[in-house]
């Protein structure tokens, strides 16, 4: 019996237990490490797949934030007469009280000053010091030798920093300075010379009627009407008289009537629908393929059993019935004919979206983009972003999901270190096993060798 068992094992070749402990250790845990490293992967592909519906929604929102910055998008104030006078939009609110008629009576105008003509720039203008009184502001003009041409005049002047500008004229006939102050009445300017002032320097004085100076240009503000109500303004630059409405007066016009009015971007405003439904869908679209079930309820979508992403559709889809306006005819996207189909993608009637916009333009135009945002008129960037925020909120939903999905990759991290280190310890056990077998069947061998001889010698014994 203990020869056919040798024989069977295949002691007198060798038994390779190597293989053997291999075979063993693989037959026990390769079916349980590849079964966690199936749930690894699967779980893996799953935060990958969250990753990416986060990083979409985020974007989608981001891009229609930043488009919506643009003037295309907004309700611009215009002139019918930009050569009389343009118009632009003030930050911080919506204009009010347009359309207006605007007369342009009279344009604000600096005062400017201009001294005799002089030989060139570094002829010298004098010697001591002149007093620049602009409204209530006194600064003090100090010419000393060698310090002392035109040009360093003009260098001091402009130093003192007392809101007048001067500059140096040169032509076939000479250098002369030119001075020149802010536009308006307030802004009128006079150049006295004290008494330490040499005859030369007092060539450069204007008291506000005569000097040595020759004014060229008076000061003067600018005069205009709106809706026949007077208004006296010293800049060019309008910004009181229509709230959130810059008026920019580029020439008189007396008895001419400029109409300011407000532009409402319906064709942007339309196209922004159609952009903001095609993305939303390009979205969902993507959502319902993650989380797509089979006909018999299994699991089809990496993201089907995930609540964060669930929570997510939900959430997006409210944003049709979502008040972006509370006062007007139109206050929801459903309002402007969005709607919802049974995959939950959006759809637009386009001809109630341009009734609306022919209807009330600057309603539908506050309603999807508002000059100033706010909780109650978010608009549709808004809105969305608020959706999005609460999502991608560190306690939200989707970072919940996020949450379970780390802590599982974890944990089948350890598993998979538990089952490597056992498997190691089990491979070591049966090669100590086996050796140990291994070489008891070699001494049963020996043995068996040595009862053969003594059996032969006993025979050969027993012959003779």
């Amino acid at each position: 019996m203990a020869v056919d068992i040798a024989s069977s094992l295949g002691v007198g070749s060798g038994i390779n237990t190597t293989q053997l402990v291999s075979d063993l250790t693989s037959a026990t845990y390769d079916p349980k490490i590849e079964a966690v490293n199936t749930r690894a992967s699967t779980n893996n592909a799953r935060i990958s797949a969250l990753a990416s519906a986060k990083s979409s929604l985020s974007t989608f929102s981001t891009a229609l934030t930043e488009l919506l910055k643009s003037t295309s998008y907004n309700g611009q104030p215009v002139s019918n007469d930009t050569s009389v006078a343009t118009v632009s939009l003030i930050s911080g609110g919506v204009p009010k009280g347009l359309p207006a008629q605007l007369e342009v009576q009279q344009l604000a105008k600096a005062q400017v000053l201009q001294s005799a003509t002089l030989a060139d720039t570094t002829t010298v203008a004098g010697t001591g010091s002149l007093t620049l009184t602009v409204g209530t502001t006194t600064k003090t003009i100090t010419l000393a030798s060698p310090n002392n041409t035109l040009a360093d005049l003009a260098s001091a002047i402009n130093a003192s920093d007392a809101g007048v500008t001067a500059s140096i004229v040169k032509d076939q006939n000479g250098a002369r300075i030119v001075i020149k102050g802010e536009t308006g009445l307030a802004k009128a300017f006079t150049l006295t010379a004290n008494a330490d002032a040499d005859t030369d320097l007092q060539r450069f004085t204007w008291d506000g009627t005569t000097g040595g100076l020759t004014r060229s240009q008076t000061a003067q503000n600018a005069l205009i009407k709106i809706d026949n109500v007077a208004m006296e303004f010293g800049t060019n630059e309008v910004s009181g008289a229509i709230p959130y409405v810059r008026i920019d007066l580029n020439k008189a016009a007396p008895g001419t009537l400029v109409t300011l009015a407000t532009d409402q971007p319906t064709s942007s405003m339309s196209d922004l629908v159609q952009e903001f439904v095609t993305a939303y869908n390009n979205l969902k679209t993507s959502l319902n393929s993650a989380t797509q079930r089979a006909s018999d309820g299994s699991t089809v979508g990496l993201l089907s059993t995930d609540s964060g992403v669930r929570e997510m559709a939900r959430r997006l889809s409210t944003l049709t019935s979502t008040p972006l306006a509370t006062t007007g005819t139109y206050r929801t996207l459903a309002d402007l004919g969005v709607r919802t189909e049974r995959d939950g993608t959006l759809t637009v009637d386009t001809a109630k979206l341009n009734a609306a916009l022919a209807a009330d333009p600057e309603g539908v135009t506050q309603m999807l983009n508002p000059t100033v945002s706010s909780t109650a008129n978010p608009g549709i960037a808004g809105a969305l972003k608020s959706v999005t925020d609460y999502l991608n909120g560190t306690d939200g939903p989707l970072a919940a999901s996020k949450a379970v999905y780390d802590k599982l990759q974890t944990s089948l991290s350890k598993q998979l270190e538990k089952l490597d280190s056992a498997r190691s310890d089990y491979s070591a056990q049966l090669t100590k096993t086996y050796s140990a077998m291994q070489s008891r069947l070699l001494q049963f061998k020996a043995t068996q060798s040595y009862l053969e001889q003594q059996i032969a010698a006993w025979n050969n014994t027993g012959n003779n």
